[in-house]
């Protein structure tokens, strides 16, 4: 049996009771105290997630930008220095090799976050492309901590322990800075739907940085919180998680990601699938759902529609924060529609659910 991959801080989620679990191939904490209060926790004040299992691949050179442009569908060329977008490493039929954050911090350096397990397989895709461009690709996945504070009071929190000032970074931006003496790239970025920043500095760093946040936060409510509520976090905002709701069998367009295909920035992989999905429509399309029954639906729940099985729920869950039951689910394009009515089989039991406007959660911009 292979061994279980540890994060830096594998030590201080044991210290603090996390409940352990194989997520990915990495020994990763599930919940602390309870997924129902991490995740309040989150939407209501501050949590902090350690997520060094993400991987970091960096592409330094002269072709840096045009490699970036050939792999993946969203416009790098429209990024600024310091500047970050959601994007898509594609496939030849526009499917999902994985999703990725894309940070700029010049032309000839783009630094990409991708999916803990998919890591390994995205270097070596990425390094396939690379043909005749004058680009060095480079795994550093070992080279970074990775940790995330989520929720209204982050920039509070995290402004009283760097000198950067965290006012000037937008959604979607990162700077460097110290944080508590630690050399760091710091993000405005997450993954749950909130306000937020997520710290990269060097593993041998890690517990200094960690218990530093988690000392300045707690008195305003921090709490660490696991991947179970990373997870139902969000799902609330309608965040795609790869092997679930998009793989290499999902296009960006029936994964209702429009909006990160530019398609006039010319030609990329995947391009001519999706720009052909694009003239003549999708026949099948990702929705949110709630179910109209008091019994929660799970990932991988039979999907029915007119009586006729169609796929599986992707991803589904209560959900803390709005009091509902509610998931994702790919429907037959026609069947797509907001107030459409189609039913998940439950342990043997078909119960009704109906299709929402989505992301389910929304944070006020206050």
């Amino acid at each position: 049996m292979t061994e279980l991959k540890r994060t830096p801080l594998n030590e201080i989620h044991r210290s603090l009771g996390g409940k352990m679990v194989d997520f990915a191939g990495w020994d990763m904490p599930v919940q602390y105290e309870g997924t129902m209060q991490e995740h309040i926790a989150v939407r209501t004040k501050v949590g902090l997630f350690d997520v060094s299992h993400m991987g970091e691949i960096e592409l330094k050179g002269r072709d840096a930008l045009a490699l970036v442009q050939k792999v993946t569908c969203n416009d790098a060329s429209k990024l600024q220095d310091n500047q970050i977008q959601y994007s898509g490493l594609m496939t030849e039929n526009g499917a999902f090799v994985d999703d990725l954050l894309v940070h700029r911090f010049s032309d000839e350096h783009f630094f990409l976050c991708v999916n803990a397990s998919n890591s390994d397989k995205d270097f070596d895709y990425i390094k396939s492309q690379v043909d005749s461009f004058d680009v060095e690709v480079i795994n550093s996945s070992n080279d970074y901590f990775q940790i995330a504070l989520q929720g209204k009071l982050s920039e509070e929190i995290l402004q009283s322990l760097t000198d950067a000032d965290l006012s000037k970074v937008k959604y979607y931006w990162m700077t460097k800075g110290s944080v508590v003496g630690v050399p760091s790239i710091i993000t405005r970025t997450g993954y749950t739907g909130e306000d937020g920043f997520e710290i990269y500095g060097a593993p041998d760093e890690a517990v200094k940085v960690w218990n530093a946040v988690l000392e300045a936060g707690r008195p305003k409510g921090m709490v660490p919180t696991g991947l179970a509520a990373r997870n139902t976090l969000r799902l609330e905002a309608k965040m795609m998680l790869y092997g679930n709701d998009i793989d290499e069998t999902t296009t960006a367009l029936e994964a209702d990601l429009g909006w990160i295909v530019k398609l006039a920035k010319g030609d990329f992989i995947g391009r001519a699938v999706l720009a052909k999905q694009k003239e003549e429509g999708v026949s099948r399309k990702i929705v949110g759902f709630e179910v109209l029954d008091r019994a929660p639906v799970r990932d991988g729940y039979p999907v029915i529609v007119d009586g006729v099985e169609y796929g599986k729920v992707t991803s589904g869950s209560p959900s803390p924060y709005l009091k509902k039951n509610i998931g994702l689910a790919y429907l037959p394009f026609e069947k797509a529609k907001v107030g459409q009515e189609f039913a998940v089989c439950v342990r043997g039991r078909e119960v009704a659910a109906r299709v929402v406007e989505t992301p389910f959660y929304k944070r006020s911009k206050i």
